[in-house]
């Protein structure tokens, strides 16, 4: 099974949703980086259960701890192992799903693949494995801050039909909200007004037992020029895998993205400048990547979410045997997955930036012939 990511910076992840814990290991970590638990906490905080109304209210405190790797403070350039435990499973509410298939959820494929599942709250497949991608996503970030200033900002720009005011990445790039302003609602929306109608949406279709998908902008500032290796890594090609790796991802797009296709050349192609003594481009269509290769600009894309799948609302499917049954969603499930997953997304980023740099770094920096 594909649970590790990355190649000179690697994760592998571990656990199921309802089991004793879940996990990371982390290899590939530079020695010498500061490094403890306070530096994980705080984004396993923001994408931990229970932490509002709009959530599910599963209560974990996703509690890390580092149990390898570090020694007096700092990591020792060997395998990082950091574990959190399960401490309010409650595997008894999906007794049900042991014998029927879940509308749109993985049952029916693991267990055509596999011949075996854990039904309980999906196992492997339960969004709950994303707490380690999380984990070793702070230690990504936390290198790329150091060493380059990387600022990495996700946030929900749409749910179902309601969207936030559009940015203009051309004259809007040096406004990148902070996290105080993604955080200061309970659907990680910085535009407030937009917020409040978001909001309103999910409360109504938690009301009923229903679910709402949505969108997140991930945005990034201070990327060095040259990250992404042609062309089968492609630097959005390794962002794209690592975003629709994630549980109930349906879309992504990089830059103008399916918009761009309604623009022709002459519009959408960015020309270059100099500015500030460095080549830029006037324009951001590009979303920061040309060739595959990172070009100096703000890195910019959208990761579409599916409604949850699990609802509170009666549907109809087969069993194990393929009788036809009903069902009704038990256990508990975020009404919109979005403003959880935006953590996830932003750990996903660095994960993959860190990799580059460090490829990049390797393959053109270590050595020079002239």
């Amino acid at each position: 099974m594909g649970n590790s990511f990355g190649k000179l910076f690697t994760i592998s992840t571990w656990g199921e949703s309802h089991g004793g814990g879940i996990g990371v290991v982390v290899d590939g970590c530079p020695p010498g980086l500061p490094l403890s638990e306070y530096d994980i906490q705080p984004d396993l905080d923001r994408r931990r259960p229970g932490q509002s109304d709009i959530t599910t209210q599963r209560k974990e405190s996703d509690t890390i701890s580092i149990i390898s790797g570090i020694f007096e403070g700092k990591t020792l350039g060997t395998p990082i192992a950091m574990t959190i435990p399960n401490r309010d499973a409650r595997p008894e509410a999906y007794a049900e799903m042991k014998d029927k298939y879940r509308p749109s959820h993985a049952d029916f494929t693991y267990q055509a693949k596999y011949g075996i599942r854990d039904h309980e709250g999906g196992g492997r497949s339960s969004a709950r494995e994303t707490a380690g991608r999380v984990a070793a996503g702070a230690i990504a970030r936390k290198i790329l801050a150091l060493a380059a200033n990387v600022e990495i900002a996700a946030y929900v720009e749409q749910v179902h039909d309601i969207s936030m005011p559009p940015i203009d990445t051309d004259t809007e790039a040096d406004n990148l909200p902070t996290r105080e302003q993604i955080d200061a609602n309970s659907v990680r929306c910085p535009h407030p007004t937009t917020a409040e109608k978001m909001i309103t949406r999910i409360k109504k279709m938690q009301a009923i037992g229903d679910s709402v998908g949505g969108q997140i902008l991930c945005r990034v500032r201070n990327l060095p020029v040259g990250l992404g290796e042609p062309v089968f890594d492609r630097l959005e090609a390794d962002l794209a895998k690592a975003m629709l790796s994630l549980p109930a991802t349906k879309g992504f797009e990089i830059g103008s993205g399916f918009a761009g296709t309604l623009q022709t050349g002459s519009q959408h192609n960015d020309p270059f400048e100099t500015r500030d003594g460095k080549i830029r481009t006037r324009t951001n269509n590009s979303g920061g990547v040309q060739g595959g290769i990172s070009n100096g600009e703000e890195l910019y894309f959208r990761i579409a979410f599916k409604p949850t799948a699990t609802i509170l609302t009666k549907q109809k499917t087969i069993t194990t045997e393929g009788d036809e049954t009903e069902l009704i969603g038990r256990g508990r499930h975020d009404p919109c997955v979005v403003p959880r997953a935006v953590p996830i997304v932003e750990a996903m980023t660095a994960l993959v930036l860190l990799d580059h740099h460090l490829r990049h770094q390797a393959q053109n920096k270590a050595f020079r012939f002239d």
